[in-house]
C-alpha cells in the first residue's frame, strides 16, 4: 500500500540523506522543500520570517498535489520539515485526505552531532549557496517540538 513519508529532525540532522535513501526504496516521488524554494525564491529568503512566508505559500499550492500523488497509487517522500506540531498536523491533513498510510521518520540526533555535521556540510557547498551557522541552528532549533506519542503518529525514530 502507498503511504506518504515525512521527516522529523533539526538542522544537519541528516533528512534529506534519509529522504533521498527513502525514495529509492520505496520507489517513491520526491518532493524537497529546499530545492523548490530555491528555485522559485532566488535570494529571498535571508530571514526565517521570510522562510516562514513562502514555505506557506509553497505548501498551500503543493496540498492538493500531493494529495492526488497519493491517492493515485504513489508513494511520497516530503523532505519538509516536520518539526513542530503545526507542522505535523499539515502531514496529516495530507495522509488523512488522501487516506493513505503515513510514516512519520524522527532523525532523532544530538545537537553537538548536528552542528558539526552542519560544519562539515559546509565545507562542501557551492560559493554561491547561502550557508547554515550555529547562529541560524540555535534560532531554528528553539522551535523544534520531538513528535510525542499523543499526537498518534506512526513514528520510526532513527538514531544511529
Amino acid at each position: 500500500m502507498n503511504k506518504l513519508h515525512f521527516l522529523c529532525g533539526k538542522m544537519a540532522a541528516g533528512k534529506s540523506t534519509l529522504s533521498n535513501k527513502l525514495t529509492e526504496k520505496y520507489d517513491a516521488v520526491l518532493l524537497c522543500e529546499d530545492d523548490m524554494l530555491a528555485k522559485l525564491y532566488p535570494l529571498e529568503i535571508t530571514s526565517i520570517q521570510d522562510y516562514l512566508k513562502y514555505s506557506h505559500r509553497l505548501k498551500e499550492v503543493l496540498k492538493e498535489h500531493v494529495v492526488e500523488l497519493l491517492s493515485k497509487g504513489n508513494n511520497v517522500v516530503m523532505d519538509f520539515p516536520a518539526n513542530t506540531k503545526n507542522q505535523r498536523a499539515w502531514f496529516r491533513e495530507i495522509f488523512e485526505s488522501a487516506n493513505v498510510e503515513h510514516v512519520l521518520h524522527y532523525v532523532d540526533k544530538s545537537d553537538e552531532l548536528c552542528k558539526a555535521q552542519l560544519k562539515k556540510r559546509n565545507e562542501n557547498v557551492a560559493d554561491d549557496t547561502p550557508l547554515a551557522n550555529e547562529e541560524t541552528f540555535d534560532a531554528i532549533t528553539k522551535y523544534f517540538e520531538a513528535p510525542k506519542s499523543e499526537e498518534k503518529f506512526n513514528i520510526q525514530i532513527i538514531r544511529k
